[in-house]
């Protein structure tokens, strides 16, 4: 019992969890500013640069407006960053790492992706600034926009792996990257393609990022919900930014690609990570040195209708039993 204990508490805070995700998410943000930069013919900052950012804001003072409500705005961050901390540890790394097989429940996971949406929109209205105002209705509206396609896609998943084992549905990611690994990766799957994209629609959205960084837009509303924050409070919103881009193509490559190499448990957490990395160049890196911003309306009829059609047809494929 002990034992389990503390290969849970491991697990928990070191890897694959907290400290892992933050590690491998600030990576990814140094890869994607310098892989953007390069596509802008810049030099761009190194690869560390988002260690030294963080490093820098815990050595500043946190500023609390006078209007504030001081509680909320500084619980804000803090519940973000817990949020995504322990959500890490659900996420199996194939052929590494088979997450927390009782709790690791689409559904779950589905709550708990909200969390930091919830933070951000939490530090907007404690904050009393009229831009943070703005940036907590944006952040609702995207929210209630970006989730709806990401709910089709856990559905259709959890009954096409259901019906491929001969039971009704299985939201447990860890059976669905097990079945996976077994029978052939299910991004070949063609009633799946519609849902592979609505995915790849999804990751922008939630990661904020152009042409769906509605709510923090720098040169509209100055980042909106995180207007206010400084030190410490900005470093835990950025540390949450940083594990959920990880938690989110994580979810992703367990979900539609899971794959494994015969090179033992390093040689796969390697290829865990440059699927993630690879994924994260094409769907966010790209997407955002290639494209502008869109106004809060246009970002909320492009997820009601494009992703969220593209997974109601997987859905319907999957329940129709057509190829």
């Amino acid at each position: 019992m002990l034992k389990d204990t503390l290969i849970l508490i491991f697990n928990t805070v070191v890897f694959p969890g907290g400290l892992f995700a933050l590690i491998i998410g600030l990576v990814l943000l140094g890869v994607d500013r310098k892989v953007a930069a390069r596509l802008q013919r810049r030099v761009g900052p190194p690869l560390y640069q988002p260690f030294i950012d963080m490093v820098k804001l815990c050595y500043k003072e946190l500023m609390i407006p006078r209007t504030a409500h001081k509680t909320a705005f500084q619980l804000a961050p803090i519940l973000g960053f817990v949020g995504m901390f322990a959500t890490a540890v659900l996420i199996p790394i194939p052929g590494v790492y088979n997450g927390l097989s009782q709790v690791n429940n689409l559904l779950i996971l589905l709550y708990l992706l909200t969390i930091p949406a919830l933070a951000l929109m939490l530090a907007g209205s404690a904050s009393s600034s009229p831009f943070g105002a703005i940036g907590f209705s944006r952040e609702m509206m995207m929210v209630m926009a970006y989730e709806i396609p990401l709910v089709i896609v856990f559905l259709t998943l959890a009954l096409k792996v259901g019906i491929l084992q001969g039971i009704t549905v299985s939201f447990s990611l860890s059976e669905i990257v097990n079945y996976q690994l077994g029978n052939g990766s299910l991004i070949g799957d063609l009633t799946l393609l519609p849902a592979v994209m609505a995915l790849l629609c999804y990751i922008p959205g939630t990661i904020g990022v152009v042409p769906f960084d509605i709510p923090e837009a720098e040169t509209e509303i100055v980042e909106g919900p995180i207007l206010e924050y400084s030190g410490i409070g900005l470093a835990f919103f950025k540390a949450m930014n940083a594990m959920k881009l990880y938690i989110v193509l994580a979810i992703a490559v367990a979900l539609f690609f899971p794959a494994i190499l015969p090179f033992g448990k390093f040689g796969n957490l390697l290829w865990f990570v440059f699927k993630i990395c690879l994924l994260m160049i094409f769907a966010i890196t790209l997407v955002r040195t290639s494209t502008g911003r869109l106004r809060i309306d246009q970002a909320f009829k492009f997820y009601l209708f494009l992703p969220t059609g593209l997974a109601a047809i997987s859905l319907i494929l999957t329940l129709t039993g057509r190829a």
